[in-house]
């Protein structure tokens, strides 16, 4: 294999993709109604190309920027890069998608950060695996995030 350190992290991140659950798709094959979860890969935006859009049950709700191996521990180097794809419009084919895409992750396929930005304060965090689809489903059913839940909670009467 003849491939440079970007591909070979791309290539990891499916893996870790298809053991969470989710459908990777390339940007020639595009059906968003194969399954619950449809990670398409190279996604044309308004600013660039991210490297993963996340659908769930054809809504566009994540993005997965993919770095190589070596860029390691520095993915907060391209938080900016994510967040922008994340606002973005999509383009698919001759279809243009508007929709915030409020999950993100950055992915070395070895180290992966995820964010939260329906979150108050939203900040990023090191896991060990991208999210499920239907757990992703089950927290946009919910509408706020955990730490927004939280904040809401009534005062103790002390």
């Amino acid at each position: 294999m003849n491939q440079n350190p970007e591909q070979i992290a791309r290539d990891k991140i499916d893996k870790m993709l298809v053991d969470a659950g989710w459908l990777v798709q390339s940007k020639d094959e595009v059906n968003l109604a194969l399954g619950k979860g449809v990670a398409l890969r190279e996604t044309k935006t308004e600013s660039g190309s991210a490297d993963y859009i996340l659908f769930i049950n054809s809504k566009a709700i994540g993005v997965i920027e993919a770095k190589a191996e070596e860029f390691g521990f520095k993915l907060l180097q391209v938080e900016e890069q994510s967040v922008r794809y994340s606002k973005d419009s999509i383009k698919i084919g001759k279809f243009t998608l508007e929709s915030e895409k409020p999950f993100v992750y950055e992915s070395t396929g070895t180290v992966t950060r995820f964010t939260d930005y329906r979150d108050p304060k939203p900040r990023g965090r090191n896991i060990f695996s991208f999210h499920r689809p239907s757990t992703i489903e089950e927290w946009l059913n919910k509408g706020v995030s955990l730490r927004g839940r939280l904040q809401s909670l009534p005062r103790l009467d002390t």
